[in-house]
């Protein structure tokens, strides 16, 4: 009885992995369309749709002010599914590049700014002086670990994975 249970949660657990890999794989699959939605932005300084209207601005050309974005915002849509569904205990370096591209996004989204992506790395230093220090201690702590302990990386690595339920529980580690 106990095994057949077992059994059963077993392949329900696989089963909602295989749900969970091809939503995945069907997000990261649709990238090339997403950034090639900026084709379909006419080549107008006005671009009119009947949510909002979008001044192009310093780019002359709501096409190219699409480009742009697209150019920005594909990475950190990437960079977001890979922090939230990776399990190696260096996942927060991710969040250096995805303050990067966030910094980059707003700053084009600003009308004012003439040239963006200048001044950036000044934003970045009190992340980078948060993430960078706590890497090093989960490193050293592991190489501790592998001094101490007769066990191989990947078993440490497998000991300091943090593994949330589900989305939210993800979201509330890091809140």
């Amino acid at each position: 009885m106990t095994s057949e249970k077992s059994k059963s949660q077993i392949k329900t657990s696989d089963n909602k992995n295989i749900v969970i890999g091809s939503i995945l794989a069907t997000l990261i699959a649709i990238t090339p369309y997403l950034f090639y939605l900026y084709e379909s932005v006419p080549d107008e300084k006005v671009w009119n749709t009947f949510l909002f209207d979008y001044n192009s601005g310093f780019y002359e050309s709501a096409n190219v002010g699409m480009w742009v974005l697209t150019g920005k915002l594909i990475p950190l849509y990437l960079l977001f599914l890979w922090f939230f569904t990776c399990r190696h205990w260096w996942y927060h370096t991710l969040l250096v590049p995805i303050a990067m591209y966030s910094y980059q996004t707003f700053d084009l989204l600003n009308k004012e700014v003439i040239f963006f992506d200048s001044g950036q790395l000044i934003y970045l230093i009190p992340i980078m002086a948060i993430i960078i220090p706590s890497i090093y201690l989960i490193r050293a702590r592991i190489f501790n670990r592998i001094n101490e302990v007769n066990k191989s990386l990947e078993e440490l690595e497998e000991e300091f994975k943090v593994s949330p339920k589900n989305f939210w529980g993800k979201i509330k580690e890091y809140f």
